[in-house]
């Protein structure tokens, strides 16, 4: 019964096991965390496109870009004395940073949750536009290294998960 549902399911299934070891580099500070990324996503891009969740989707097409986009950014950081790794700190933002990045996330959700209403057949249009503007934001702050790109993760995944029980994936 379960081998039939992996089978079923591979995709969202080695997508799952990517985004373990992602989050583990991610944790870890190691840039491999972005090869991974980028494969993590390309299997979701088609896990989306087959439950109708088109924003999260085209975040995933966002996500291949930002992948190398980090790899590039987290490749150029300076080299500690007598050590072969770069290193790039990790910072954390400001109060005027969090209203921005607020204020990013609620404008792109505004209007990607529109288009999706009036142009798809979107299940959820709003959350599913929510936790795209919420995952493009996170994954900015996670390639600029910002600490506390960790919140905007939690906030995200909490409503994703509402929403994918919600849609039975």
């Amino acid at each position: 019964m379960i081998i039939n549902w992996i089978t079923d399911n591979y995709i969202e299934v080695l997508g799952a096991i990517t985004g373990l070891i992602y989050l583990y580099f991610s944790y870890h500070q190691n840039k491999l965390l972005w090869p991974l990324g980028l494969i993590t996503s390309s299997l979701y891009i088609v896990f989306f496109f087959d439950t109708k969740l088109y924003a999260d989707m085209s975040l995933q097409v966002y996500y291949v870009i930002i992948s190398i986009y980090g790899w590039i950014y987290w490749s150029s950081g300076k080299r500690i004395k007598n050590d072969k790794k770069k290193i790039l700190p990790v910072k954390s933002i400001e109060l005027r940073t969090w209203l921005i990045l607020i204020l990013v996330t609620a404008i792109l959700t505004v209007l990607a949750g529109f288009f999706l209403k009036k142009y798809t057949d979107a299940a959820l249009p709003y959350l599913d536009a929510f936790t795209t503007a919420g995952g493009i934001v996170a994954t900015w702050m996670l390639a600029r290294k910002l600490l506390e790109n960790w919140l905007f993760w939690i906030i995200v995944d909490i409503v994703a998960s509402g929403m994918y029980f919600y849609k039975g994936k």
